[in-house]
């Protein structure tokens, strides 16, 4: 049976915050390989349309989403713990990937907060991300999954 989740989303005047967990029945080591690979985002991440960059700390990846294929997004490594967390955003906000593992695999947490002082002026032109965050979750897990077949 498919452990199956919902995003959150907390909206604020000047803010919006969209979150997701799942716990997913693999260690750590290899959802970390996943999400560090950005060559291999377009293969296993239908939530990512194109990939440009490499994921290390002070880096700066390019990518685009199906939510909105014209722009393409410039977004700087902020913070890279390996195994652990790893974070990317931009003036506008930033997403924060959590692995913490546990006895049947491991936790993962995924958040982005975007927001500012201009914020309530362009929020209603921003699509709800609800629905990529619960995709990219479900797509993470399924190459988890067949990496484990693999090995």
């Amino acid at each position: 049976m498919e452990n199956v989740v919902k995003a959150v989303t907390e909206k604020t005047l000047f803010s919006r915050t969209t979150s997701i967990q799942k716990h997913i029945h693999t260690d750590p080591e290899t959802l970390w390989s996943i999400l560090v690979d950005g060559e291999k985002y377009t293969k296993w991440n239908s939530t990512i349309t194109h990939f440009d960059g490499q994921i290390k700390k002070g880096a700066t990846i390019r990518l685009k989403s199906y939510l909105d294929e014209k722009r393409t997004f410039k977004l700087k490594v902020k913070e890279l713990i390996e195994g652990e967390k790893l974070v990317w955003g931009d003036g506008m906000g930033k997403r924060t990937f959590d692995l913490k593992a546990n006895d049947s695999g491991t936790l993962f947490s995924m958040s982005e907060k975007i927001g500012g002082p201009f914020f309530p002026l362009f929020a209603k032109m921003i699509p709800s991300f609800d629905e990529a965050f619960e995709k990219f979750v479900n797509d993470l897990e399924n190459e988890a999954i067949a990496i484990e077949i693999k090995n």
